[in-house]
């Protein structure tokens, strides 16, 4: 465009200089008078040539005029493209610094929290070393009391008069019973040191979320990604913990209350997702649900091996995976039964189950005599019972198969005391006896022809059940 405007000025500079040329000095008056008439008026060509130039140079000059005001259009355009971005940028990047001092503050509240916790469980501590010095020393004047009184006892002492003997012996009455009131308090002391330590490590577990959020928002390569980012760190934390807990008791201390599906790993096993019942005492990992017969539960030996079900609804979890959880000892089974009149039964027992090479044995065991609904199951598992069904026959009937005779997958012993894994009957339950024999019953909840509406176990280890 520039060359052509050149181009164009150039031309009519010469058309000018040609088509007006200028009078020259010198020579007669007449002569110049003739000459000056000769060369008044420009020729007509020339003319429309000039005129044909100007109109090339104001066409040329209203095209550009024209393409600056459309580039001065989307320039103007992309500025406010560009000034509104920059305003989101600053909005997000000021809402990421909000965001990121409510969370210092937070990680501030627990730190002075978590000092608190600390100097309370040091009190406490102190307390309980006090107590236990005390304690120490009512055993020794306890020990000499003793002595004392085995010697009197023996005649190897002479009791000056009966008041003696008896003040003696309300001395020893009263440091027993002194005794027993610091054993009560040490082991009150201890169980506050216990839930104070438990706390502890639940704040621990938050406070290195916090920290983790907050390294996270000041670590992003982008700000226009920045509140998605927050999001899936939140998620990512929430779901996998940097070390992926044992079980949902594990799971519980680490800060969550909400039941719903986790996925845990066991030691020495693959990680599972089990469904996590949340309470106040902790988290049980629950081991079978029924309550609707939308499962069919008279499965084989391998479907029980692995679990089957769905863990939202009816499931068994599988007799691999609880062994996985519960191999070490120290867990508790906890049994809940419902009949179709909303009443509903409760029980605990200690329990150990074997490996697969002991056919899932299943072992019980109480300091006190098992109570009367205890017994259905906790009777036959002192003498340890492996787990039977159709395909693999491990009761203590020679002569019948029970998984066989009633239905799904037990521990029997000799097919009459209970079965969770039976047939699932609506109310109200089918007149053939036979057929009541297979449904989920027992016996000593409400004997062994009526159908249970649900059952749920679940497992935990033995210090929830300390607390409750």
């Amino acid at each position: 465009m520039k060359t052509t405007l050149a181009t164009l000025t150039f031309c009519l500079v010469v058309l000018m200089a040609t088509g007006f040329p200028l009078e020259k000095k010198g020579g007669s008056s007449s002569g110049s008078a003739a000459k000056e008439k000769r060369v008044q008026y420009a020729a007509w060509d020339d003319v429309n040539v000039i005129a044909h130039g100007l109109l090339q140079l104001g066409q040329g000059l209203k095209e550009h005029v024209d393409k600056t005001k459309v580039q001065m259009r989307d320039i103007s355009t992309k500025l406010k493209v560009f000034n509104r971005t920059v305003t989101e940028l600053g909005k997000e990047s000021q809402k990421l610094r909000v965001e990121g001092e409510a969370l210092k503050a937070r990680a501030h509240g627990l730190e002075d929290r978590e000092g608190q916790l600390l100097n309370v469980t040091a009190e406490l501590r102190e307390k309980a070393e006090e107590m236990q010095h005390e304690r120490k020393t009512m055993s020794e004047r306890m020990s000499r009391l003793e002595e004392r009184v085995d010697n009197m006892l023996q005649g190897g002492a002479v009791l000056p008069d009966t008041n003696a003997g008896a003040k003696n012996n309300s001395d020893a009455r009263h440091i027993q019973l002194m005794l027993e009131a610091q054993n009560k308090r040490i082991d009150d002391l201890m169980e506050r040191i216990r839930l104070q330590q438990e706390k502890l490590d639940k704040q621990n577990v938050r406070i290195r979320t916090l920290q983790s959020q907050v390294q996270q928002s000041r670590q992003r390569p982008s700000l226009r990604n920045s509140n998605t980012d927050a999001q899936s760190a939140v998620a990512e934390q929430r779901d996998s913990p940097v070390e992926m807990a044992s079980d949902c008791h594990e799971l519980f201390l680490r800060g969550e209350t909400t039941s719903g599906v986790y996925t845990i790993q066991p030691i020495n096993a693959e990680p599972f997702k089990v469904f996590c019942e949340m309470t106040a005492e902790g988290g049980w990992t629950v081991i079978q649900r029924r309550q609707d017969g939308s499962v069919d539960f008279d499965q084989q030996w391998q479907a029980y091996e692995k679990g089957f079900g769905s863990l939202n609804g009816e499931f068994w979890l599988g007799l691999e995976k609880i062994h996985s959880i519960a191999k070490d000892g120290g867990y508790i089974l906890n049994i809940k039964l419902c009949d179709w009149s909303r009443d509903s039964a409760d029980m605990r027992l200690p329990f150990h189950l074997g490996g697969e090479e002991t056919k899932y044995l299943l072992t019980t065991w109480k300091a006190e005599a098992f109570s009367p609904l205890e017994s259905s199951l906790g009777t036959d598992a002192t003498a340890a019972c492996p787990f039977s069904t159709s395909d693999q026959d491990n009761d203590q009937k020679n002569d019948i198969n029970c998984a066989k005779h009633l239905s799904g997958g037990w521990w029997f012993s000799n097919c009459g005391r209970s079965n969770l894994n039976g047939r699932y009957f609506q109310s109200p339950p089918p007149k053939q006896r036979h057929q009541r024999k297979q449904s989920i019953f027992w016996k000593t909840f409400r004997g062994r022809y009526y159908p249970l509406k649900s059952s749920s176990m679940r497992i935990g280890p033995a210090a929830i059940a300390n607390k409750s």
